[in-house]
């Protein structure tokens, strides 16, 4: 827990924290949420802040725009760490702030990943956000339906900030050449292009990037950077892809590989398979994926699908990482080719529908095995009829509970090889119109 002053030293901070804004006006990005006339704008001048979470990606501006709201209403700042804060801390701090309120004093509570916080610590907050005691700014990267408690969430307004583009991360930069150093320097636009893409949307990273080329470059009189060969790329070298393997972008890259793959785009299939590999997702979990796409988007259309992933969850397991990657692509582009049907899929769904509602409807006595003498008294197999024993192997014996009799669950279409299940299913059905007792 940490009180802020407006007098900090600000010497010798790194440039992320020299650059950061003090108004709205300086603020880079975000402008669907803080731009003039906008919902938060017009909260915050008209100086009705609610408590709110801010959910959005690293170094968009979370931290700062709640520095900036507190600055806006001159209220108190209090920042809070998972780390540090137990529940006794929160509770003291909580009392200060309900005796400031009584004075007309507003405290704004910081929390940074609040989706760190337990339980207990979360709802520490809650009676104060209750009754007014506090507004509480929560900061999260992870999506708060899941890591917030549901009742200190329905007492927050949820604002999404989203990733700084690639021409708000260069005039972040454009700007910290002009005031962020001791004077003005100047760096060629390619390179703060490139240093702008490979931030991916995080301008505390950006602006990290900058830093460190300018310490190590020569800077000459009239400011221009000088670079050194091959600086640049020494210094984003060691990147790599963000990527959360237990968190939110687990889930969202592969339903954007089933969705790419179901809507038979072979390229976004590709790339999303990559982007998980190569963001360090097992490759047992895709091929374990790609098993059940077989089946639930292809199914009988093209019945090869399955054995293929079969074939390459094996392989999987075999191989391991790299060397599998190859085996993932091929997998991918066939499934993403294959024609596609989700007649299986649909008839697990209305058949569960049935069996949920119908619950325990009893076997019909022609199919029921009767073992046991008693069991053949009471009628058990009584009528049955084998079905090889006739020319067209079909019966008109009843297999279904009475009172589900001609429900239908599966309906082929005519894609790939599907369409030999619809012309067989259609001949079945006209068999039993023709052959009713």
């Amino acid at each position: 827990m940490k009180q802020e002053s407006l007098f900090s030293n600000r010497n010798n901070e790194p440039l992320a924290s020299r650059m950061r804004p003090s108004n709205l006006d300086e603020i880079v990005g975000q402008q669907h949420l803080i731009g003039q006339g906008k919902v938060l704008w017009e909260m915050i001048d008209q100086d009705r802040v609610p408590s709110m979470i801010l959910w959005g990606p690293p170094g968009v501006g979370k931290t700062t725009l709640a520095r900036v709201i507190a600055a806006h209403t001159k209220s108190d700042f209090i920042s809070f760490s998972a780390v540090t804060s137990g529940i006794k801390d929160i509770k003291k701090v909580m009392t200060d702030a309900e005796k400031n309120a009584d004075y007309g004093k507003r405290t704004i509570v910081f929390v940074d990943e609040i989706h760190r916080f337990n339980k207990a610590q979360q709802d520490a907050f809650l009676p104060f956000v209750e009754n007014g005691s506090i507004v509480l700014i929560g900061a999260t990267t992870e999506n708060p339906s899941f890591e917030v408690n549901s009742a200190l969430l329905s007492r927050c307004r949820v604002f999404v900030l989203k990733q700084l583009s690639t021409r708000e991360i260069i005039s972040l930069l454009q700007r910290a050449l002009k005031v962020g150093f001791k004077q003005e320097l100047k760096l060629d636009a390619d390179t703060l292009k490139q240093i702008a893409v490979f931030a991916d949307g995080d301008a505390r990273n950006s602006l990290n990037t900058l830093e460190m080329l300018v310490e190590n470059s020569t800077i000459q009189k009239d400011g221009t950077v000088q670079l050194e060969e091959d600086l640049l790329t020494q210094i984003l070298g060691g990147k790599t892809l963000k990527y959360d393997k237990d968190g939110e972008d687990h889930y969202n890259l592969i339903s954007a590989l089933h969705k790419s793959m179901r809507n038979s785009d072979t390229d976004a299939a590709i790339y999303w398979l990559t982007r998980m590999l190569e963001g360090g997702e097992d490759p047992l979990y895709i091929a374990r994926r790609c098993v059940r796409f077989a089946s639930e988007d292809i199914g009988l259309a093209d019945m090869n699908a399955l054995n293929l992933a079969i074939n390459v969850f094996q392989a999987c397991q075999f191989l391991g990482m790299p060397e599998c990657n190859v085996h993932l692509t091929e997998l991918v582009i066939y499934l993403s080719l294959a024609p596609k049907s989700n007649g299986v899929y649909e008839a697990t769904m209305k058949v569960a529908d049935d069996v949920k509602n119908t619950l325990n409807q009893p076997v019909p006595l022609q199919i029921r095995n009767g073992v046991t003498k008693l069991m053949k008294d009471e009628g058990y197999g009584a009528g049955y009829q084998y079905a090889h024993d006739t020319a067209d192997k079909l019966t008109n014996m009843q297999t279904m509970p009475d009172n589900l009799v001609g429900h239908q669950y599966y309906f082929p279409t005519e894609q790939g090889h599907e369409i030999r299940f619809k012309k067989r299913l259609e001949q079945i059905k006209e068999w039993h119109e023709n052959h009713q007792q």
